[in-house]
Parts: structure tokens; C-alpha cells; sequence
């Protein structure tokens, strides 16, 4: 955030930093911090851990809230990219193995989080996903799963899980269905192919498009917007729980088909799963200048 002077620096966190305004209002969560070279910007499970820990941390039960204190959490990335999706590398572990338990148990931890984020942590939060850098797969998922996407120019976001047979299964039909016709999502989906942040503007997924360099001013002055009409946009909230609303058991269902899917698929997949880990962990040093893969 760039008036880091107003700024309280949270409790730290192994795999993201939080910095939040002194009134609790307005929460930055940047994940991906101090990523090592050769680290991949993925959902790793030390990062969910981190990040939902720290969602449930600020939520607060009905009792709590005041009326009209319409209170915001932006999430984004200390790394190159937003978030680069699933843990391939786990994954590939998992089916191989053909463990269905701890492929679920992810799975679940994933649904846990997006549907609480899509609920806007119980409805006096707006979220905001801040994509300065590549969304691609469980990333994009989690960006979708915000009530507002703010992105910069000449970011990619996709979802190319149908490259090793799979498909995206962490809420990405439900969300992007609730942005773009389902007829489109749909073919999104499945012919995997990535987006530029203009693309994707244009479709009407990202809310709010500016210049590389200005997401942050431009998150920063959309919570000067929404928080001139707070109890609208609290209401807005359970409007959308109402009209459009995307269920915890619907999204735990579709996953458990993802989980299913996953663990029919063969080698020729896996080793798919196997060089998109290889290319994102030379994407990881390449952003370390001098650092040295192993």
C-alpha cells in the first residue's frame, strides 16, 4: 500500500504480510512474502493456513458488528504473480500415490476459504483482489471468489488445468458464472486458454483496469468510494447472498468431482503436472537475480 505511514504491520506470518489501517478498516494481505528462489507463488498449504487463519482472526460474529461499519480486505502479492493456482507439485504426489483423503482434505481447506471470502467473511467485509502480477488457475479462482476485481494492465489470468486433463474445481464455474453467461465460462474452462487483464476487462470479469503501477492507488481510492455509502454496500452484500448466491455445499460438491477426476487421471497427465512445476520453479529463480537452481 503506498500510505504505508498509515499503517500498522500485523503479527507476521511465514508465507504473506498484513498491514491494516489503525481503525481495523482496511486490511492488506500480500501474499507470497519472502519468497525464496525456487519457491513457486502458488497455494501452497502453509499459505492458506496463513491466510485463512488471519480471515477468521478479523471476523467478526453478528453480535460484533456496528451498524454501517463497512470494513475492507484487499488481497495481493509481495511475488511476480498474483497466485499461480493449485500445488501442482503436491498434487501430482497425491494422485500418484492414490491418496483421496489428503487430496480432499486440500481441496476442503481450499472451499473453506473462497466461500468465507465470497461471503465477504460473513457480510460487513468487501473484498478486493489486487492481480498486479499473473492469476492463473486456484489464483484466478480466489480473485473471482472477491466482490471486486481490481487489475493492471498486462497481467494474464486464466485457467489452464484442462492442459493436463483436469478442470478448475475450487468455485471457478460458480463465480465466473455469476460474471460472464455460463455458456461462456464454460468455454473458458475448457479450452484453457489465458487472458490479458485488458481481455478480461473487456468481458466484464475485472471490475476496475488501470495502468501497470496504479492498482494500489486505485484499490486505495475505490475504499474512499464504498465507504462514503457504507450501509449500501453492506446491504449489497446479503443482496448477493440472496440473488446470486453460490453455497458452501454447492462448491464442496464440485469439488469432490474434481477430486475424482483427478485421481482417474494417468501418467501422460502427471507428467504435465510435472513440467508446469519445472517452469514455474525457473519462473521463481528467474525473479531472484543471482540466485542459483538447484
Amino acid at each position: 500500500m503506498t500510505n504505508v505511514e498509515t499503517l500498522l504491520r500485523v503479527r507476521p506470518y511465514p508465507h504473506m504480510r498484513v498491514e491494516s489501517d489503525p481503525a481495523n478498516q482496511a486490511h492488506w494481505m500480500y501474499m507470497h512474502s519472502q519468497l525464496a528462489a525456487g519457491d513457486r507463488p502458488c497455494f501452497r498449504p502453509g499459505l492458506m493456513d496463513d491466510m485463512w487463519s488471519f480471515l477468521n482472526s478479523i471476523t467478526l460474529r453478528e453480535h460484533q458488528r456496528e451498524p454501517g461499519r463497512l470494513r475492507h480486505v484487499v488481497v495481493a502479492s509481495d511475488a511476480d504473480a498474483f497466485n499461480l493456482g493449485g500445488d501442482l507439485a503436491l498434487f501430482a504426489q497425491l494422485i500418484r500415490a492414490g491418496d483421496r483423503e489428503h487430496l480432499l482434505s486440500y481441496a476442503r481447506k481450499c472451499i473453506d476459504g473462497v466461500h468465507h471470502i465470497h461471503t465477504g467473511l460473513g457480510g460487513d467485509v468487501r473484498m478486493i483482489a489486487l492481480l498486479q502480477g499473473d492469476a492463473l488457475g486456484g489464483g484466478f479462482e480466489l480473485a473471482l471468489a472477491c466482490q471486486t476485481i481490481v487489475a493492471e494492465e498486462g497481467v494474464q489470468m486464466g485457467l489452464p488445468e484442462v492442459l493436463f486433463g483436469l478442470f478448475p474445481g475450487m468455485g471457478a464455474y460458480s463465480f465466473l458464472s455469476k460474471r460472464v453467461a455460463p455458456q461462456l465460462a464454460e468455454r473458458i474452462i475448457l479450452e484453457g486458454n489465458l487472458f490479458t487483464s485488458e481481455d478480461m476487462h473487456a468481458m466484464g470479469v475485472v471490475d476496475i483496469l488501470v495502468p501497470k503501477g496504479q492498482g494500489e492507488a486505485a484499490v486505495e481510492e475505490l475504499i474512499r468510494r464504498q465507504q462514503r455509502a457504507p450501509h449500501a454496500h453492506i446491504a449489497l452484500n446479503a443482496v448477493r447472498g440472496i440473488s446470486q448466491p453460490v453455497g458452501y455445499d454447492e462448491l464442496m460438491g464440485i469439488t469432490e468431482v474434481w477430486v475424482d477426476t483427478a485421481l482417474a487421471l494417468g501418467e501422460r497427465s502427471l507428467r504435465t503436472m510435472d513440467r508446469i512445476v519445472k517452469a514455474q520453479t525457473r519462473r521463481s529463480y528467474a525473479a531472484h537475480p543471482g540466485a542459483v537452481a538447484l
